[in-house]
């Protein structure tokens, strides 16, 4: 059993800091040369698609959910039917 469900956006959005971070410090480095305007389409796309995974893997995740719940569910009728939700 996993510990914790899987988040694909919070996946794509750190892989994305990080190449960013790594661009930066690379040309902090004198390693290479990264003009500063290439953060700029990288972050916004990156962030974009991270919205849309984490979208589509809610949408997943709730039609699951629904599924599960409505099959536990055996019958249509509430538990009490008097009124009163008073624990006896």
């Amino acid at each position: 059993m996993p510990r914790h469900e899987f988040r694909p956006g919070r996946l794509i959005t750190g892989t994305v800091m990080l190449a960013t971070a790594v661009l930066f410090a690379g040309d902090a480095a004198d390693e290479w040369q990264t003009p500063w305007y290439a953060v700029i389409p990288l972050v916004c796309g990156g962030l974009g698609l991270a919205g849309l995974a984490s979208w589509v893997a809610y949408g997943v995740r709730k039609r699951r959910r629904d599924a599960s719940q409505a099959s536990a569910d055996s019958s249509g009728v509430p538990a009490s039917t008097s009124g009163s939700h008073a624990i006896k």
